[in-house]
């Protein structure tokens, strides 16, 4: 239990009658105490369970580890930033560099090394294409072990 002497009313709401702190005001609680990769998962989790957290959460709306490694390659190799899990058509995209039409989506072989997921990405970028978009797609391995080749492919693909 943690107790607070700066609770304000927006702060709190009731779970089955039981006062709680709302979601926005337990991430920034836990952003004090959590080293950061754990905070980091801790939102992970409240976004991938639809807690909107938009308007209390100064990071980017990644939804895993692997989003924000990619954010990372992309602030140190000056990239521009790209919009982050935003929706095109009916789906919502990891990232996207509007003016460049050109979206990147990054595969853990986790979420996506299923014969399921496999085809339904394969379907998911023939429609995006049909949309005018270029769509890339950059693996767990290739992100983490070779990051300035996948820099300057994004650097080339958002230039031209």
């Amino acid at each position: 239990m943690h107790r607070s002497r700066t609770l304000g009313a927006s702060d709190v709401t009731r779970r089955n009658h039981i006062p709680v702190t709302t979601p926005i005001r337990t991430l920034r609680d836990l952003k004090r105490v959590l080293p950061r990769e754990q905070w980091e998962a801790a939102i992970d989790k409240a976004r991938a369970r639809g807690f909107r957290l938009d308007d209390g959460i100064d990071e980017a709306p990644t939804r895993s580890p692997l989003e924000r490694k990619f954010l990372q390659l992309c602030r140190r190799h000056r990239i521009p930033a790209p919009k982050v899990n935003v929706r095109v058509g009916r789906f919502v995209v990891d990232f996207l560099w509007p003016e460049s039409r050109l979206i990147v989506e990054v595969d853990g072989y986790e979420y996506h090394g299923a014969r399921a997921s496999f085809e339904a990405d394969r379907a998911r970028d023939a429609e995006l294409a049909l949309r005018g978009y270029r769509v890339v797609r950059f693996t767990y391995r290739q992100v983490t072990g070779e990051p300035e080749r996948v820099a300057a492919t994004i650097a080339r693909l958002v230039r031209s």
